[in-house]
């Protein structure tokens, strides 16, 4: 249905109407305006919340029950959904909002047109109109003074007494005032004719047309609002795929949280591997009385007897448990220094085993190096050979000779350490057989453990700063300050580069006078490349790339989520 033929009286109405099209268009934008405004700010305050919840790894314990990791899990998921509310909100700010502000200003222009084209053609039909008016009230006038005129001759033609002179003036004024009527008649006649030809284009051509621009114009901004209103739920619907993977990661965090678990890490994060202390025994200091008969009830061994034997009164058995528990150091004391073995066999077996295979790996990246040095010496001296304009090819034998021999002195240094892993590896593979031995028959001789697992009787060498324990030695072998490091029956893996896995805080600051041992400061944070395998060391790296051992008593451990290598011992 068309505007031109059923308004075409109605100019002020559809005037009015465009007018209020294009208020509901800003409208609409101001609300989608305000709906970008809240998924801006809520996507901000959920990236806020997500900061503020996620731990401080500088600070805050690395998250190792199940529960803490998964509710990680969750922060980063619900980081995700942020980061997808922000999509929708460029999205709507790009696809609707923008596109909405634009049209609204092309949709206010061409509306402005339209309605000046419009009150043209009608200031045009009324300025036809008003000539046409004229002309007719000037007929009308002509025509009353040519009747009055006619009057006048009529009464003097008809008065007897009236002069000839007066006759004719009076018929030369109708004469006059009737010529005048006709040509005001057919000036009357021509703006008449001008005036329907006018308003008929008028209404049938130029308002017709002016309307048809208006109704286009009207239609174009309804379907543009439509358009929007789509764009609008697209934006929203292109992101569900997203956050339903959001939710569904929320939904297995959850079901990830497991308690037996949680459990272990605890047992695992506190044990201290100390044996149940035994019984108190029983030490008698009466035998040095003088009794009488009647008190034999205290002593049953007579005096005689007593004084017979010639020796001391009997002493606890320093094997004891209740001695060996009143001497032993516990988790304090001094770590005895031990001299730096080229073989590493001063070090614990893992960590003799772990250096030595640094070790390898080290020399074999350099005897790579040297066979690459030692072929590129080869064609550079072939090329010289084929061009002898390019160099001399006897000037690189030295360096030639001087390559071979680096590559002879490390495949030698190669197959002494493979040796001394082999000799490990052998070793530590019948480990369990001596352990589950040595846990049936264990005791452990009398005196203090260091942390290295040696003993001593010397009560100088207490301290009181947390060290970590490690097994005792079997009781068949003597006590020894440097212990043979095979009797340490952990397990470990190589992995070459080793990542990182955590870090830690030191709480105390530690000397690492032995070989594999490394200085820490207080408040120092470090890198973990190894954790703890239950003999109380952990394997670190400074900042500075430097690696070693510390007691895992003296650090605050943090470790990295989904790290590779990290392994949870139990």
């Amino acid at each position: 249905m068309s505007w031109g033929t059923e308004l075409w009286d109605q100019f002020d109405n559809l005037d009015k109407h465009t007018q209020w099209g294009i208020d509901f268009l800003e409208r609409y934008s101001k609300f989608v305006k305000e709906r970008l405004d809240i998924e801006q700010s809520y996507a901000k305050q959920l990236r806020g919340l997500v900061k503020k919840y996620c731990p401080k790894r500088s600070k805050e314990e690395e998250p190792r029950f199940t529960s803490c990791v998964s509710f990680y899990s969750i922060l980063n998921e619900l980081n995700d959904y942020a980061g997808q509310r922000e999509v929708v909100a460029e999205e709507i700010a790009h696809k609707v909002y923008g596109e909405l502000m634009t049209y609204s200003q092309d949709l206010k222009a061409e509306r402005k047109h339209h309605l000046q084209e419009g009150r043209k053609a009608q200031q045009y039909l009324d300025h036809s109109w008003k000539q046409m008016d004229n002309s007719k009230k000037k007929f009308e006038r002509e025509c009353k003074e040519a009747e009055k005129c006619q009057l006048t001759f009529d009464r003097l033609d008809n008065d007897i007494n009236a002069t000839k002179s007066e006759v004719e003036k009076s018929k030369a004024q109708l004469y006059l005032r009737t010529h005048m009527a006709d040509e005001s008649k057919n000036e009357y006649a021509a703006q008449l004719q001008n005036f329907n030809g006018e308003q008929w284009k008028h209404f049938n051509n130029a308002i017709p047309h002016i309307f048809k621009n208006l109704q286009d114009m009207d239609e174009r901004r309804t379907v543009k609002l439509g358009e929007t209103y789509r764009s609008f739920a697209e934006a929203e619907r292109r992101v569900i795929p997203i956050v339903s993977k959001c939710l569904e990661g929320m939904v297995s965090a959850a079901k990830a949280v497991n308690e037996r678990k949680d459990s272990v890490i605890v047992v695992e994060s506190f044990k201290s591997g100390f044996d149940p202390p035994g019984d108190f025994p029983f030490e008698d200091f009466s035998q040095n009385l003088s009794r009488s008969g009647s008190d034999g009830t205290i002593s049953n061994t007579p005096k005689g007897e007593r004084d017979k034997d010639g020796g001391p009164p009997p002493r606890s058995d320093p094997k004891h448990p209740m001695s060996r528990t009143k001497n032993k150091l516990w988790l304090f004391g001094k770590k005895p220094k031990a001299p730096s073995l080229e073989d590493f066999s001063h070090l614990p077996p893992e960590q003799r085993r772990k250096r030595l295979q640094q070790k390898i790996d080290e020399l074999n990246r350099e005897l790579q190096k040297e066979q690459d040095a030692r072929d590129a010496l080869n064609k550079m001296k072939d090329v010289y050979e084929k061009n002898p304009q390019m160099g001399d090819p006897v000037s690189l034998q030295p360096k030639i000779s001087e390559t071979i021999c680096n590559m002879e002195k490390l495949r030698s240094e190669l197959h002494k350490n493979e040796t001394w892993l082999s000799e490990v590896e052998g070793k530590h593979s019948s480990r369990g057989d001596r352990r589950h031995s040595a846990d049936n028959h264990h005791q452990t001789p009398q005196g203090r453990e260091s942390p290295e697992g040696s003993y001593t009787d010397d009560t100088s060498q207490e301290h009181h700063t947390p060290h970590p324990r490690r097994p005792s030695p079997s009781p068949s072998k003597p006590v020894n300050p440097n212990p043979d490091p095979h009797e340490f029956d952990d397990e470990f893996d190589d992995d070459d580069p080793l990542p990182v896995i955590g870090h830690c805080k030191a709480l105390y600051s530690f000397g690492g006078q032995n070989e594999g041992t490394l200085v820490m400061a207080e408040d120092e944070v470090l890198y973990i490349i190894e954790e703890d395998k239950g003999d109380g060391w952990t394997r670190v790296r400074k900042q500075s790339g430097e690696e070693g051992y510390v007691p895992t008593s003296y650090v605050e451990i943090t470790m990295e989520k989904n790290s590779k290598g990290a392994v949870t011992y139990i």
